[in-house]
C-alpha cells in the first residue's frame, strides 16, 4: 500500500501568484528555537511535571508485577496492605502532576500563540508598503485567518502534547528497561516498520499541507477579488468568468486536501499494526524467556503493562506530529516575512541632506512593460513640485517611487544621497510621508487615532494638529471630544472627515518631505481649496511632491513636472509652462476653460 502513486491533483495554486513567501525549513526551525528560548522556563517546568507524572504512572504496572511475583514463589504473605496504599498515593501524585502538565501546556501554548500573532503583525507592518501591495488581500487575510487558526491548535496541544510523548515514551523505555531489561529489546521489532511509514509520510506530507493551505489562499484571494470589484464584474458581466476561475481554484485546493487525507488513510492503519507487533513480540518472547528461566513471571507482567502503556504515548506523538505537519506549512507561511529583511545590512545607511533625485529610473509593476522610462528629476529642499499629467501616464507611481514605497528597476532615488531602496522602512518614513485618498480611521478614541503619529503628543498638539487641517470645528462638536470612540461600531465620521484625521495625523508626524497623492479628493472643491490653503501654512519650509489632479494645486506649485507616457514632458513654474503653449498649456485651458 505504501508503494502506491498519490492520486492525480492540479497545482494549488499559480505558480506565477505575487504572494508573501513562504519560510524555508531552517527559517521555521529558527522560529521555533526562538519562541522556546522566550518560554524556556515554563517548557522546563512543563518537562518536569511531566516527568514525575510518568514516574508516577509507573508505579502500578511495577506493584502488579511484584505481587504476581511473589504469588508465583508461593508467598502467603502478600501485604496487600502496603501494596494498595502504595499505589494511591502514587495514582495521587500522578492525577496532580497531570494535571499540573495539562494547565502548564496549555498556558505555554497559549502565550507561544500570542507571540506569534504579535510577531507576525509587528513584522507585516514594517514590511515595504509594495511587498504588501503585491501580495494582495487574500494572500494575507489567509495568513492571518487560516493559518492563525490551524496554529492555534497546534500551539495550545501539539507543542506541550508532543513534549509530553517523547518524554513519556523516553521513561517508559527507561523504566522497562530497569525492570526487564531482556523485553527492551522486543519493542525495537516494530521500529523498522514504524520508521518506514513514518519516513514515506513525512517525506511527502509538509509541501502537500503548504500546498492545501496555497490552495486555500488561491480561493480566498479569488472570492475576495471578485467581491471588492462587484459593481465592475456586473458592469462588464464577468460574471461566469469570475464563477469559473473560483470554481477552478476549489478543484484544486480540494484535490490536495484529498491528497492529504489519503496520505493519513496510509499512515494510521500501519499504526495499529505497529501497536499489535509491539504488544505481540513482547508476549512472545517474554514468554520464551520466562520458561527458558531467564525473567520471572512478575517482570513479564511489570513488562507486557509497561509495552501496553506505551500505545498512548506513540500515538501521541504521532497524532501531534501529523498535526504539526499542518501547522509547519502554516507557521512556514506567517515566518516567510522573515525570508524578507528590508534595509538588511544597510540599518545605519541615513541621508545627508533632504534634496531628493530621481536618476535615469525605470519601473514597471509586470517584466517587461515599463510605466517610467528614463525619468530623472531633482527636487530642492523646501520645493513644492507638482506632478501633472492624463490619467495612467506614470504620476503615481512616480510619486510612490519617490516615497520609497517601490524600488526602481534600473537607476536610483536617493534622499540627500542615501538610495531609498536601501534604507529600512522605518527610516524612510522618519524622512518621509506618503498621503493619499486611501485613509482608515481604527476602532478607538479619536485620541488614539492622532496619536498613530505621534505616541507622545498632549491634547493641545492633537487640537492644534486638527485646526491645521479645519477639522477642530466637527472634532469639538462631537459628545466627548477627543474621547469620541470611532470607527467601527463607534462615531460614524464621513469620508471626508477620515481624510483630515489622515491630514492631522501628517501633521503631528511632522516629515520633512511629503508626497501628497489626490490627499483632498474627498472633499468638495471649495473645501479642498480652502484646505490646501490652511495646509499650505503648515507645510511652510518643506518638500512637497504633489499628485495633481486638480490644477490649482499646480498653480500654486514652485515647480510643475508633466508626466506622459511614462516620461516627463516639461518641467517648469505654471507661468513658463503656459507660456510655453505645451501639454501643460493644452491642459490647463481644457481645465480653466
Amino acid at each position: 500500500m505504501i508503494g502506491v502513486a498519490p492520486p492525480a491533483y492540479d497545482p494549488a495554486a499559480p505558480t506565477t501568484a505575487h504572494t508573501l513567501p513562504v519560510g524555508a525549513p531552517a527559517t521555521v526551525r529558527a522560529y521555533v528555537g526562538e519562541l522556546l528560548r522566550r518560554h524556556r522556563r515554563a517548557f522546563l517546568l512543563l518537562v518536569a511535571a511531566n516527568t514525575v507524572a510518568t514516574v508516577a504512572s509507573m508505579v502500578g504496572p511495577w506493584l502488579l508485577g511484584d505481587l504476581v511475583e511473589r504469588m508465583a514463589d508461593g508467598a502467603r504473605e502478600l501485604r496487600l496492605g502496603w501494596t494498595v496504599t502504595f499505589f494511591v498515593a502514587a495514582l495521587a501524585v500522578q492525577a496532580v502532576f497531570v494535571r499540573q502538565m495539562r494547565l502548564r501546556g496549555a498556558v505555554l501554548g497559549e502565550r507561544m500563540l500570542a507571540d506569534l500573532r504579535e510577531d507576525f503583525l509587528v513584522r507585516s507592518v514594517r514590511l515595504p508598503p509594495g511587498v504588501l501591495e503585491r501580495a494582495g488581500t487574500g494572500d494575507l487575510l489567509s495568513r492571518i485567518t487560516t493559518d492563525v487558526d490551524r496554529l492555534a491548535n497546534a500551539m495550545r496541544e501539539a507543542v506541550p502534547q508532543l513534549t509530553i510523548g517523547v518524554m513519556w515514551a523516553l521513561l517508559l523505555l527507561a523504566g522497562l528497561v530497569v525492570v526487564a531489561p531482556p523485553l527492551a529489546p522486543a519493542v525495537l521489532l516494530a521500529v523498522p516498520l514504524l520508521v518506514i511509514v513514518c519516513r514515506w509520510y513525512f517525506r511527502r506530507a509538509p509541501s502537500a499541507y503548504r500546498s492545501e493551505a496555497a490552495g486555500y489562499a488561491a480561493v480566498a484571494a479569488a472570492l475576495a477579488e471578485t467581491v471588492d470589484a462587484g459593481r465592475t464584474v456586473e458592469a462588464h458581466r464577468l460574471g461566469d468568468r469570475r464563477v469559473e476561475l473560483s470554481e477552478l481554484r476549489v478543484r484544486q485546493w480540494t484535490a490536495w486536501e484529498r491528497y492529504t487525507l489519503w496520505l493519513r488513510s496510509v499512515l494510521i492503519p500501519v499504526i495499529s499494526l505497529v501497536h499489535v507487533t509491539v504488544l505481540g513480540s513482547v508476549l512472545m518472547l517474554g514468554g520464551v524467556f520466562v520458561l527458558q528461566g531467564w525473567i520471572g513471571v512478575g517482570q513479564l507482567t511489570t513488562g507486557a503493562l509497561v509495552a501496553q502503556m506505551l500505545v498512548d504515548p506513540v500515538n501521541l506523538i504521532l497524532r501531534w506530529y501529523d498535526e504539526l505537519q499542518v501547522a509547519q506549512g502554516s507557521l512556514a507561511r506567517l515566518g516567510g516575512g522573515r525570508e524578507i529583511e528590508p534595509g538588511a545590512g544597510h540599518a545605519s545607511l541615513a541621508p545627508e541632506g533632504r534634496d531628493v533625485r530621481a536618476d535615469d529610473v525605470r519601473f514597471g509593476y509586470r517584466e517587461g512593460v515599463d510605466v517610467l522610462r528614463r525619468v530623472s528629476l531633482a527636487v530642492a529642499p523646501g520645493t513644492r513640485l507638482a506632478l501633472v499629467g492624463p490619467s495612467g501616464a506614470g504620476k503615481s507611481t512616480l510619486g510612490r517611487l519617490l516615497a520609497g514605497i517601490y524600488a526602481p528597476r534600473d537607476g536610483s532615488v536617493t534622499l540627500g544621497g542615501a538610495e531609498l531602496s536601501r534604507m529600512t522602512a522605518e527610516r524612510v518614513r522618519s524622512h518621509v510621508a506618503l498621503v493619499n485618498q486611501e485613509h482608515h480611521v481604527f476602532v478607538g478614541s479619536l485620541r488614539d487615532n492622532l496619536r498613530l503619529a505621534r505616541t507622545g503628543a498632549g491634547d493641545a498638539e492633537l487640537w492644534a494638529a486638527l485646526g491645521a487641517v479645519d477639522a477642530d470645528g466637527w472634532a469639538r462638536a462631537l459628545d466627548d471630544g477627543l474621547d469620541t470612540e470611532v470607527g467601527s461600531g463607534g462615531t460614524a465620521l464621513t469620508p471626508a472627515q477620515a481624510q483630515q484625521i489622515a491630514l492631522a495625523r501628517l501633521v503631528l508626524a511632522d516629515p520633512h518631505t511629503l508626497v501628497l497623492d489626490e490627499a483632498t479628493s474627498l472633499l468638495d472643491p471649495r473645501a479642498a481649496r480652502h484646505l490646501e490653503r490652511s495646509l499650505s501654512r503648515v507645510l511652510d519650509g518643506r518638500t512637497v511632491v504633489a499628485i495633481a489632479h486638480r490644477l490649482h494645486t499646480a498653480h500654486d506649485a514652485d515647480v510643475i513636472a508633466v508626466v506622459e507616457n511614462g516620461r516627463i514632458s516639461e518641467l517648469g513654474n505654471h507661468a513658463e509652462l503656459v507660456a510655453a503653449d505645451g501639454a501643460y498649456a493644452a491642459l490647463w485651458r481644457s481645465w480653466h476653460g
